[in-house]
């Protein structure tokens, strides 16, 4: 019988850190985005202010350690996102 790995499946922890354009009209793709990958989406907060070029979102999430990279390339594809990172 071969071993099992759990480490694959266990699920992380993570802060993702979102810098976006076009206000409130991006927020749909990025929430998508994050809840396609994610298993559970924690503590959600959006910034968007007037007069500033870009917009924020910040969550916390649970989701496959390995999967968090991935995670980050695709928000970073997201036509409006200038970047997403670890918080």
């Amino acid at each position: 019988m071969a071993p099992t790995s759990f480490a694959s499946s266990l699920l992380v922890r993570r802060r993702i850190a979102t810098y976006f354009t076009g206000g409130a009209a991006g927020i749909p793709a990025l929430v998508g985005t994050l809840t396609q990958q994610a298993s559970m989406i924690h503590e959600l907060s959006v910034d968007i202010r007037d007069g500033v070029r870009e917009s924020s979102l910040a969550c916390a999430l649970l989701l496959p350690d390995e999967e968090t990279d991935h995670l980050l390339n695709r928000l970073r594809e997201l036509p409006t996102v200038v970047s997403a990172e670890l918080a």
